[in-house]
């Protein structure tokens, strides 16, 4: 007989194989997301609608869209478009793989609906948007199919502005902007352009506004707004595009503020005040102690001016000898423009005399002080010149020198060319000013009562850059 095997080292070795085995298979059961590999792209796809879209003779109250992923919505309230334009939104909710809308209005008979969701429906995973979906269905037994174009830009700039919305009535009354909101309205997009669709053929008032709060309605002067001059007849026929002009009206001057002064004898000073802390100081335009000929030197103070005495305020040459200027103090009585016919590369002095002026703060001048300046040189300078091609003569038009999307320079156009002798180095864009009552400035529309369009201003779309000692010529489509 063949002597037995040991049992106790088999059992000790199944026993470990076991205990191997149940831990693989422990991490075999939980899921680990791949790493690596594409980032998912794609958006949410559609694969079921309850009632299917562009249903006829639709009755519903609640819509159902099923999709092919987990989806969540963004800003339903901002991306959901509506038209005809509902009396209360309906509302949307997601959850797991659904969206659902629920229809609070009555809707009316005969009439195509369409909801517009915008990027409001994204994936959860990697928020990919589902853009531009769009759900339609009608009341009656057609779906309306016209669609209107048209483009809205600013009028004091020429550019677009996405925030704006276009708006059609159907109430024909001025004050229907104000009181009630649009029967159809849309989106406009970056270049300025916007389109409807799906509208029924009718008779309709046309504008846009910047959709503040929601409120789809001309709330204030102060908010960007466009009209159309007359009525917009959309039928089966393509109607013609139209471009419209926004503006906004000034904000009403502020009437100033009345402050009770106290009398100076009432004021109470406290011991360790100096001289440093009663002294009126100013700041000026100057750069680096040098005055561009161009432009007037402007002498800005921190607190309004309560006195103020011209006289004491003496601009002098090189030689000390008085020089005449004009001098302006602006509504605020902080600031003071001082005009002279400068020369090229000269000394001056202006020199601010022992109580020449006392601001609301008690500060005042306390002695004499000199303010020593040079005026540029000519090489401090470029000269241009502007060449226009298909100049209408008939027409006025103001070509505008633009920073920051502030109007630096403006110069009537009255002939092919415009030659300016000095000009500081600078980079502008180039605008051009349809001038209709020809005072020089751009003029803001009014609708209620004159219906007047705004001016328009045309943005070339191009820069110049204007280099110090240089002849510069730029050449002018219009």
């Amino acid at each position: 007989m063949r002597p037995a095997k040991p049992v106790l080292p088999v059992v000790i070795g199944m026993l470990l194989l076991s205990a191997f085995a149940s831990v693989i298979l422990e991490s075999c059961a939980n899921i680990i997301p791949p790493l690596g590999g594409p980032k998912d792209t794609l958006a949410p796809r559609v694969v079921n609608i309850s009632p299917k879209d562009s249903t006829l003779n639709f009755k519903e109250k609640r819509v159902v869209f099923t999709f092919d992923e987990y989806v969540e919505l963004d800003q339903i309230q901002e991306n959901l478009l509506v038209s005809p334009t509902p009396k209360s939104t309906p509302i949307v909710e997601s959850r797991l793989k659904t969206v659902t809308v629920r229809i609070k209005d009555t809707l009316q008979p005969n009439t195509t609906y369409v909801f517009e969701f915008g990027k409001a429906i994204r994936d959860v995973n990697e928020s990919n948007p589902l853009k531009d979906f769009r759900y339609i269905f009608s009341t009656g037994t057609y779906l309306d199919s016209i669609e209107y174009r048209g483009r809205v830009l600013i009028a004091q700039t020429g550019k677009a502005d996405s925030t704006l919305i276009a708006m059609l009535y159907s109430d024909m009354r001025d004050s229907a902007v104000v009181k009630d909101k649009p029967r159809y309205y849309t989106r406009v997009d970056t270049s300025g352009r916007f389109r409807f669709r799906n509208i029924a053929a009718g008779t309709y008032r046309l504008y846009a506004v910047k959709d503040e709060g929601g409120s789809k309605r001309y709330m204030s002067p102060q908010q960007l707004f466009a009209f159309a001059s007359d009525s917009v007849i959309i039928g089966t026929e393509e109607t013609r595009p139209i471009t419209l002009y926004a503006y906004a009206e000034p904000e009403p001057p502020k009437k100033p503020k009345t402050t009770k002064e106290t009398a100076p004898a009432e004021r109470k000073r406290k011991d360790d005040e100096t001289e440093q802390d009663r002294r009126l100081r100013f700041g000026s335009n100057l750069e680096n102690g040098q005055q561009d000929i161009l432009i007037p030197l402007i002498l800005n103070f921190p607190s309004p001016l309560k006195t103020f005495d011209s006289t004491k305020l003496i601009l002098t040459d090189e030689k000390f000898a008085r020089l005449k200027y004009q001098l302006e103090r602006d509504t605020t009585d902080k600031i003071l423009t001082l005009r002279f016919n400068w020369p090229l590369d000269r000394e001056f002095n202006l020199i601010s005399e022992k109580s020449m002026a006392t601001d609301s703060a008690g500060k005042s001048t306390l002695r004499n002080d000199t303010l020593n300046f040079h005026t540029m040189r000519d090489v401090d300078y470029g000269s241009i010149r502007f060449r226009f091609n298909n100049l209408d003569t008939i027409s006025s038009r103001v070509l505008q020198l633009v920073q920051n999307d502030e109007v630096k320079f403006s110069y009537p156009i009255t002939g092919r060319e415009l030659n300016i002798r000095r000009f500081r180095p600078a980079e502008f864009d180039l605008r051009i000013l349809y001038d209709d009552n020809r005072n020089g400035k751009w003029d803001y529309g009014k609708f209620f009562g004159e219906k007047r369009q705004p001016e328009r201003v045309q943005a070339l779309g191009k820069k110049i850059n204007i280099k110090a000692n240089w002849d510069n010529e730029i050449e002018i489509n219009l």
